[in-house]
């Protein structure tokens, strides 16, 4: 009997134990940095700091205050900036800080209609962001670059052809969406330099190679990328193992 309560225990304390981490794991602050050349006589630099699904995450003041010395051009935040029960209070906190780095541009996720599409949408705009729902946007400092962004398929159509049309008189481009199962619908008739995405998780949840999603990755070709995000928050339970939680610097030489 003695034995069964000592091998019960030592199971309980590794659950105990796993499940500890898992949580520790899904609150880390990764960013990670990558780069793209855009053009083969580079000359200028563009930085973009990509975060997506927050969900029910605070942004840290050291997160902000490690993005306001790397020089940063231009905020993406590629949705789900809240989820079911999150006060629009830590909305509009995490939007001011972000905007606090640089101009703001926000694409609409799935999950942000559980708080409010019109919440969210108020909380970006009272940071001095811009919301872009199939339109594009002119990058400050760098007029030769647009922010094209798709609406989320959750929230309303998608009107592929209205974004593409914002998108002429651009010479390059960085398109921006929620779910990555849109950027095949909008690549045949766009050529960004850069593509961003989210919503996946990375899976969130997996078992060594096996998950319920593919892990985030960022993929170049010889002058474009495309970046598919862990994501920064969580959903469901705040627990992560085996996809670690990330946000993004994108430093485009062009």
């Amino acid at each position: 009997m003695k034995k069964v309560r000592i091998a019960g225990l030592s199971v309980l304390s590794s659950a105990v134990a796993m499940m500890a981490y898992m949580f520790t794991l899904a609150h880390r602050n990764r960013v990670l940095t990558h780069t793209l050349t855009a053009d083969s006589s580079a000359t200028n630099i563009l930085q973009v700091f990509f975060i997506s699904d927050i969900h029910r995450r605070r942004l840290p003041e050291r997160l902000i205050e490690e993005l306001r010395t790397r020089s940063i051009d231009a905020v993406i935040v590629g949705g789900d900036a809240a989820e079911k029960g999150v006060p629009v209070g830590r909305v509009e906190r995490n939007m001011r800080m972000l905007s606090a780095v640089a101009p703001l541009f926000y694409i609409f996720g799935n999950n942000d209609q559980e708080v409010g599409v019109p919440n969210i949408l108020r909380a970006v705009k009272k940071a001095g962001g811009t919301v872009l729902v199939d339109s594009t946007a002119p990058i400050p400092n760098h007029p030769r670059w647009g922010i094209c962004g798709l609406q989320d398929p959750n929230n309303g159509p998608v009107e592929i052809d209205k974004a593409a049309d914002s998108a002429a008189g651009y010479e390059k481009l960085i398109l921006a969406v929620h779910n990555p199962s849109l950027l095949r619908k909008i690549e045949g008739k766009l050529q960004p330099a850069l593509s961003l995405a989210g919503h996946t998780h990375g899976g969130q949840i997996r078992f060594g190679p096996w998950g319920m999603q593919d892990l985030g990755c960022f993929q170049k070709t010889a002058d474009s990328a495309k970046l598919i995000s862990n994501g920064y928050g969580t959903t469901m339970v705040p627990l992560r193992l085996g996809a670690k939680p990330e946000c993004h610097v994108v430093e485009i030489r062009y």
